[in-house]
């Protein structure tokens, strides 16, 4: 019996057969192996009166969005495959992050307050033989999802929202004038909020594997020395398995979390899930100073977060719009999820409303709502830096060296370069000083970094960071405009508005230091 299968069968529900499960999901996205959907299909007749604004398809996340839009007034249903609850593990945030809760009328103070379930300071930056970095108040809190997506679901429906648990996603019918959602349910907008896996999404992808793969294994446990602080960004071995190790790690409300993840390319000859549960188990006490017999497993955490170089995802579809992990709209150097919507959460409620008030439900129109960001773009480098080819031959610590130079140079330039970084926060002046200072200073390492990315990558990062410039410039100079704008149509001010979204958010401007 392996190490994962001892550890995995003491633990309540078929965690293992689960964990396999999402392995096989894996292996077939790897070998072209998936099967595309076809669910979404098109009807030229007219569909006639709608019974709502917006169906939402997918109530984890997607009660965020559906909340916010109820709340100013819009008709939403809400379409939840099992019953909407949030799971017990935390969801790590910045705290000012969660301040638009507050704003959109989502949660009061004192809901959010009882929302969060954990707090810690500081938190780690270190790399194998390298830099150590401590920073505190960057994805400190711990909010406990159970507890917000109850207090989100009693706010939508007191809003008027219609939520339909138990009720999966099957097709979407394109009318001219709405859609018919799992041949009963009709709308104006549907709202793909089903995560990387989504039919709709697959569809659109028409089975294309990812450019690159986020593994991510780990556990809530109990039994590890007392300590208050986390792990933003660790490692502490050279490549192994022709991969980078990272790790993670902060305090639960009951334990502390560990987790191990790993970038990688889409090959099948690539380590999968179990295998990579097995490395964190075998390296867990030396990263925690703990054997594993001193432990008791609470929870495991497993998954994996494919991403593409063409993101966000544009659907082909009039009056269908991608949400969340279902867009791509997440830097590929993260996982996603809560944080990813919560930073667009906003932009997404009044980009929305605005669509739906001026009629601007073409796929021209809705992909304004996920455009294009160089502020993302440019971290493809960064995911490709701290990743190795499945037949690359580089120095064992590589990675390592470079990660520890660049790190070293951006806490000498302070919080304002350092803190936006970690997250996932990509500015052009932070990003330009840090780039000259470790050039400067560390022109062998970054020398190395030419031949692992290749330069066909390196020349199209140089696009996407020129373009980093132009959208804080653009960005920049929109207020200026903006007299001009309140004079337009409604539908040409939903376009200049959501130029500027795109500039803000495109340049890291959307960033506001504490």
């Amino acid at each position: 019996m392996s190490l994962t299968e001892e550890i995995l069968s003491q633990l309540p529900g078929d965690v293992l057969a689960g964990l396999r499960r999402t392995d096989g999901i894996l292996s077939s996205l790897r070998t072209d192996n998936a099967p595309i959907p076809n669910v979404v299909k098109a009807n030229q007749q007219a569909l006639g009166a709608v019974d709502w604004d917006v169906i939402i398809c997918g109530g984890t996340l997607g009660i965020l969005i559906g909340c916010a839009l109820a709340v100013k007034g819009v008709r939403v249903a809400l379409m939840e495959r099992g019953m909407l609850r949030g799971r017990e593990q935390e969801w790590n945030i910045s705290r000012k992050e969660l301040a638009v809760f507050v704003e959109l009328d989502l949660l009061t103070e004192e809901e959010l307050a009882k929302a969060i379930a954990t707090e810690y300071n500081p938190a780690r930056v270190s790399f194998h033989g390298g830099t150590e970095v401590w920073v505190e108040n960057v994805l400190n809190i711990g909010v406990d999802p159970v507890y917000l997506l109850a207090t989100l679901k009693t706010r939508f429906l007191a809003a008027g929202g219609k939520l339909l648990e138990n009720t999966p996603f099957s097709d979407a019918v394109i009318h001219p004038d709405g859609l018919l959602v799992n041949n009963q349910y009709k709308t104006r907008l549907l709202i793909d909020a089903m995560g990387h896996l989504s039919p709709i999404t697959q569809q659109a992808r028409q089975g294309k594997k990812p450019d690159a793969l986020c593994l991510v294994v780990g556990s809530c446990s109990q039994g590890f020395p007392e300590n208050h602080s986390g792990d933003l960004l660790l490692s502490f071995t050279s490549l192994q398995n022709q991969c980078q190790y990272f790790w993670e790690a902060f305090p639960a409300r009951d334990g502390r979390t560990t987790y191990l993840f790993t970038y990688m390319d889409a090959q099948p000859q690539r380590l999968g899930l179990e295998a990579l549960f097995e490395e964190y188990l075998r390296l867990l006490p030396a990263y925690q100073g703990t054997e594993l017999s001193q432990l008791q497993f609470r929870r495991a955490l497993y998954g994996f977060f494919p991403t593409y170089r063409q993101s966000p995802l544009k659907t082909p579809w009039n009056r269908i719009l991608p949400a969340g992990d279902s867009s791509g709209n997440q830097s590929p150097l993260s996982f996603g999820g809560f944080g990813a919507m919560v930073r667009h959460l906003k932009r997404l409620t009044f980009g929305i409303q605005e669509a739906l008030a001026t009629e601007q439900l073409s796929s021209t129109a809705l992909a304004l709502l996920q455009p294009y960001q160089p502020s993302l773009t440019v971290t493809w480098l960064f995911q490709k830096a701290m990743s190795v080819g499945v037949n690359q031959q580089i120095a064992p610590d590589q990675i390592n060296q470079l990660l520890s130079a660049v790190f070293q140079e951006m806490q000498q330039l302070g919080n304002p370069v350092l803190k936006p970084f970690l997250q996932d926060v990509v500015q052009f002046s932070a990003l330009t000083q840090t780039l000259l200072k470790t050039g400067l200073a560390h022109p062998e390492i970054v020398a190395k970094i030419i031949p692992q990315v290749g330069l066909a990558s390196l020349l199209d990062w140089l696009v996407h960071y020129s373009n980093l410039g132009v959208y804080t410039a653009l960005f920049g100079i929109s207020p200026m405009l903006e007299t001009l704008v309140n004079n337009l149509p409604n539908k040409q001010q939903y376009y200049w508005h959501r130029l500027v979204d795109g500039w803000q958010y495109g340049s890291g401007s959307d960033y506001v230091e504490e």
